[in-house]
């Protein structure tokens, strides 16, 4: 059967100072990658999708209502529906309702 993309996140004591978009880590990747973000204020909708070279959602990581902090996101490389997705260049956007940032990931199987 096919595994879920493993979410986990973690919240510092301290509040963040801006919006960042970390690099993923380790990266490029095999199993999984961590992907950190930091808000500085709580937001009513956050997203953190990863997408493939042609524009096209892979997967949702994230969306749902944030409160400020720092997080750690896990992906292990599977899309939506639990498939695995291939070796390839990736990206993932966080986005409130005011701020979005993009990096580019790189995944080898």
């Amino acid at each position: 059967p096919p595994q879920e993309t493993s979410v986990t996140e973690l919240k510092a004591a301290m509040i963040p100072s801006a919006f960042t978009l970390h690099q993923n880590a380790p990266n490029p990747f095999n199993n999984t990658t961590t992907i950190e973000f930091d808000l500085p204020r709580s937001s009513k909708l956050v997203t953190l999708d990863i997408f493939n070279i042609a524009g096209q959602c892979v997967t949702t990581l994230l969306r749902k209502q944030q409160a400020a902090g720092h997080y750690a996101l896990y992906w292990d490389g599977h899309d939506n529906a639990g498939n695995p997705v291939g070796t390839g260049v990736y990206f993932y956007r966080l986005q409130t309702e005011k701020l979005s940032a993009t990096r580019k990931l790189l995944l080898l199987r």
